[in-house]
């Protein structure tokens, strides 16, 4: 299984807003300095991450983003569950869409279909706070002032 590049960088938004002092504000350049991604994908992003209670935005010249929930409350397997727009393996996983003609007696389905789960419940016994325990390497590598 493969993440969005969407999901990943909604990821890593959370984990650069979590390793910062909870009260202050991540501008969404910094953001995208510290990764090298777009601003223009982090910024589609950020309103889904707002729009889902994740991240509380301000606007105005001195505005940016936090956390609007704590990072033991976000939980991984959750907010990728929320980001990725289909989990769709292989072609029979889209009911509207297959066209395979050995569905009806493959089970190939059935085993992905269970692989898929096993994975989204390891990610479900993650949160933010776990992923981000070692948040001063993290601030380290993402040049964040405290």
């Amino acid at each position: 299984m493969r993440l969005t590049q969407y999901t990943d960088y909604s990821l890593r938004v959370l984990m650069y807003t979590a390793a910062k002092e909870r009260t202050s504000l991540s501008r969404i350049q910094d953001i995208s300095d510290a990764y090298q991604i777009s601003k223009n994908h982090l910024m589609k992003v950020v309103y889904q991450l707002g729009q889902l209670g994740y991240v509380e935005t301000v606007r105005g010249r001195s505005g940016g983003i936090r956390l609007h929930q704590e990072p033991e409350d976000i939980n991984v397997g959750t907010l990728v569950r929320q980001m990725e727009d289909d989990f769709h393996m292989v072609e029979c996983f889209d009911k509207e869409r297959n066209q395979c003609p050995i569905t009806a007696a493959c089970t190939l389905q059935h085993a992905l279909g269970e692989a898929l789960n096993a994975y989204l419940n390891v990610l479900d016994q993650y949160t933010l706070a776990d992923i981000t325990k070692n948040k001063g390497q993290l601030a380290a590598l993402l040049h964040l002032q405290e």
